[in-house]
């Protein structure tokens, strides 16, 4: 009896300690989070966060929700998104498909790459809302950062490809369906035989909390992050584990401000709930930058989610961040 009861305790014991080394391979990244008071905004920052809130204030406040059930307040999206690449400098491609008899609309500029042209590099953010809702952190923060970051490398000369793209019908009832917009995309991109080396899902990463308890987490994720919502998560598949340790290694040496990173089992709840699934689904490289939505939102997906909850002065940290992260992307090895 003793005997037997030994060997159970050896094999929980063993199996306890797979359990938490398969977890460190996942969640260990590399650099450290930063930690401390955040320093003051730069100039750079400043100009920034205002371009920000413009941006999300127009798609949530101005025009409000916006998806084919609305399909005036969407074409208003689409013709705001259109106008803001245009005025940055660039030639706007538009991918056009019905949904339930609505035009919709992809809206996506490029750069050239020099030497690597056929590499390309995706940055993204859809620009629908869910239905009863404004959307100004889901996910009008991601399309304004997708337009604001365009905006800054309109001049730049990458090696790899650059584009970015403001994605439509990612929310609920077109989610992970043959509708959602970035799964349009994706499939033409590899019917295409493009070559996408890496694509970055902007989602929800407008709302931070320094309250003790305001983060929660899927299991058994709880077990190893900060109970704290103040920090900005790089998330990706197991098969995309070399982009978000990359990714969230460069934003650690460049960016003051929390940040946390996993690559995990896409079957985790949460891990998949944005654009970069559908890059999944094609077999390229993504990831999602995300403040964790409902995981931590309180006004997700409802009629609070207004322009005013939306922390312009964090946002612009992280969006200067991302700055760093694309060059890496771009002109890296």
């Amino acid at each position: 009896m003793r005997a037997m009861l030994g060997s159970r305790i050896v094999r929980l014991v063993l199996l306890i300690g797979l359990f938490y080394g398969g977890m460190r391979v996942m969640i260990h990244m590399p650099g450290a989070p930063f930690t401390g008071d955040l320093p003051p905004l730069t100039e750079e920052e400043i100009v920034l966060r205002d371009e920000l809130e413009r941006l999300v204030r127009h798609l949530a406040d101005v025009i409000g929700e916006r998806n084919v059930f609305r399909p005036g307040p969407l074409q208003q999206s689409v013709d705001f998104i259109r106008e803001e690449f245009h005025k940055a400098g660039y030639d706007v491609s538009m991918q056009g498909y019905e949904v339930r008899g609505v035009e919709s609309f992809n809206i996506e500029v490029e750069i050239p790459g020099t030497d690597r042209a056929d590499e390309i590099v995706l940055i993204g953010g859809h620009y629908d809302s869910v239905i009863g809702s404004p959307g100004a952190n889901d996910n009008a923060t991601g399309a304004a950062a997708t337009i604001a970051l365009a905006r800054h490398f309109a001049e730049y000369r990458p090696s790899r490809t650059l584009r970015f793209v403001a994605f439509v019908n990612e929310e609920p009832p077109f989610f992970q369906t043959h509708n959602m917009g970035s799964l349009v995309y994706a499939r033409r991109s590899r019917e295409r035989g493009e070559h996408i080396t890496a694509m970055i899902s902007l989602e929800t990463i407008g709302y931070y909390s320094d309250e003790p308890g305001s983060q929660r987490y899927p299991f058994p994720l709880r077990l190893f992050y900060p109970s704290k919502g103040n920090f900005i998560g790089f998330i990706g598949n197991v098969r995309s584990r070399d982009l978000v340790r990359r990714a969230i290694g460069v934003f650690r040496e460049d960016a003051d401000f929390p940040s946390e990173g996993a690559a995990l089992p896409g079957s985790i709840p949460g891990v998949g709930w944005s654009d970069h699934w559908s890059f999944w689904r094609q077999g390229y490289p993504a990831i999602m930058v995300t403040d964790t939505a409902l995981y931590r939102y309180p006004h997700y997906h409802s009629p609070r989610d207004t322009w005013d909850r939306v922390d312009y002065d964090r946002t612009a940290r992280v969006v200067a961040g991302l700055i760093r992260v694309i060059e890496d992307l771009v002109d890296g090895e």
